[in-house]
């Protein structure tokens, strides 16, 4: 572990990058300037009070606006990145939910859980109205439990479908019987939830069905599995059943398993894809998640761990990177830029002049909206041809603002003034790329120096002339933005 491990500038960057919106360059040098140490910087990240913002808007497209405008202006730029997160984690659609206030409702819940007690935030998803619409608790009957979201809150949740060694979490009985514990469930007409007795499945009443209890062949609970009535049977039964769940068992050492498929699923989400099996137990005993639950005193871990810095160069056979997903890259490009888009629709104030909506629509992620319960496919499935064609469409657009105000992209507000002296191309393309974070390959960088000298590589560039600055200087943001590297992180 490497809690006092120096903070680097280029590591101070990669941290603010993985755990916010795009990450200039005096951002990282402030951080690094104030924290010595990895430690003292996660900690300072992490010590924000979750805001209690909630989207408002009269339409679905509203409140998606006006929760993507939150996360290009909001200084708690990890909590945005968490909520974000669990969003896709807890995965819910407005397409069967169908009541705005409902979706307003569930994402405030994430903001305000976003680092803390993960058993709390999942009890509280288990009465969230959005999800007892979207995986059914509330048809989930007595005389016929529907089994959505006792199946879900196994494969998704919290256990994952097998554990880190392959093997198997549950069975179908137990989906069977944790859905038995969540029948009886609603919400009243202001979202809050309610239990009725007369829909509860008691095993009085159903005594063919067999007694409550849960993982009889995993878990390490033995033969007899856990019996989740201990505190009785009625509301209180699926807190017991999450109290279960947590204490789910694997493999010879006997690890926690949903301590260490939360551990995974995180540091994929933050670091890379392919995380070792050591950076999960370790992380996960460093932080003593499996018994305290704090999802920030895992994600410092995850943050301080020298792991999570392997992502830090530029792309190479051996590095692992992670795509950038649409929401990062449009939100990512508008604060490196000193952008806001305009309006209702927030629009790009140039080019095709599409709504943000439409360009991550293109770009394969409209928040509230995710595809299915599992959320949405990550890294590579990003990257078909049409969602990058989306998303140099979108690069297009912004270096195109010139309408003035706010949504113009006005390269003089994020280069330094001494920028506009030089004259080597060269240098040029190192002070943007350094604008937006891009780690070029030696044969990009070439091309960009073409691209700035029409091929005369030693031609010297004259930015104080209006027109070589505006046309040169965008189209060289435009292809950054467009470029491999900018795609990653």
């Amino acid at each position: 572990m490497a809690e006092s491990s120096p903070l680097t500038l280029a590591h101070a960057r990669h941290l603010l990058r993985r755990t916010g919106f795009g990450a200039t360059a005096a951002e990282a040098r402030s951080l690094s300037g104030r924290f010595a140490t990895r430690g003292a910087a996660a900690d300072s990240l992490l010590g924000f009070k979750p805001s209690r913002f909630r989207p408002g808007g009269r339409y679905i497209d509203d409140v998606h606006n006006k929760w993507i405008a939150y996360m290009a202006k909001t200084r708690l730029q990890l909590q945005e990145k968490l909520v974000l997160f669990w969003h896709d984690h807890f995965a819910c659609s407005y397409d069967k939910v169908g009541d705005l206030d409902l979706m307003r409702n569930q994402n405030r819940l994430f903001r305000l859980n976003c680092k803390g007690d993960f058993a709390a935030l999942v009890k509280a998803v288990n009465k969230d109205a959005a999800m007892m619409e979207f995986l059914d608790t509330v048809r989930n009957r007595r005389n016929e439990p529907n089994e959505n979201y006792g199946r879900e809150l196994q494969e998704l949740f919290t256990l994952g479908v097998t554990d880190l060694l392959g093997n198997p979490n549950y069975e179908q009985e137990d989906v069977f019987q944790i859905a038995r514990a969540f029948t009886g469930w609603t919400y009243d007409d202001k979202g809050v939830a309610e239990f009725r007795n007369g829909r509860h499945d008691y095993q009085s009443a159903y005594p063919e069905r067999g007694p409550k209890r849960i993982f009889r062949t995993t878990g390490g609970f033995g033969a007899n599995g856990a019996d989740y009535t201990t505190a009785g049977e009625g509301p209180q039964e699926i807190d017991t059943v999450i109290d279960v769940i947590l204490q789910h068992r694997y493999g010879p050492g006997l690890r926690n398993t949903v301590a260490d498929h939360i551990a995974y699923k995180l540091i994929t989400f933050f670091a890379h894809p392919s995380p070792s099996l050591s950076y999960v137990t370790d992380v996960v005993d460093a932080s003593g998640f499996a018994g305290n639950w704090s999802i920030a005193g895992l994600l410092k871990q995850i943050f301080v761990h020298d792991d999570f810095y392997l992502s830090a160069g530029p792309a190479s056979a051996g590095t692992p990177k992670s795509v950038k997903w649409p929401v990062d890259y449009a939100v990512s490009a508008l604060r490196l830029l000193r952008m806001k888009l305009h309006g209702r629709y927030q629009e790009t104030q140039g080019g095709s002049y599409a709504s943000i909506r439409d360009h991550l629509t293109n770009m394969g992620q409209v928040l509230l909206e995710p595809p299915s319960v599992f959320g949405w496919d990550w890294e590579l499935a990003w990257m078909s041809s049409s969602a990058l064609l989306a998303r140099y469409g979108y690069a297009r657009d912004l270096i195109a603002s010139r309408d003035g105000g706010a949504g113009s992209f006005q390269p003089a507000k994020v280069l330094d003034a001494r920028v506009f002296d030089l004259t080597d191309a060269g240098a040029i393309v190192d002070a943007v790329a350094d604008v937006l974070g891009v780690d070029l390959a030696a044969a990009e960088r070439a091309a960009l120096i073409n691209y700035l000298t029409n091929n005369a590589p030693a031609a010297a560039v004259d930015l104080r002339d209006p027109d070589t600055a505006d046309r040169k200087l965008r189209g060289l943001f435009g292809l950054l933005l467009q470029s491999p590297a900018f795609q990653l992180q």
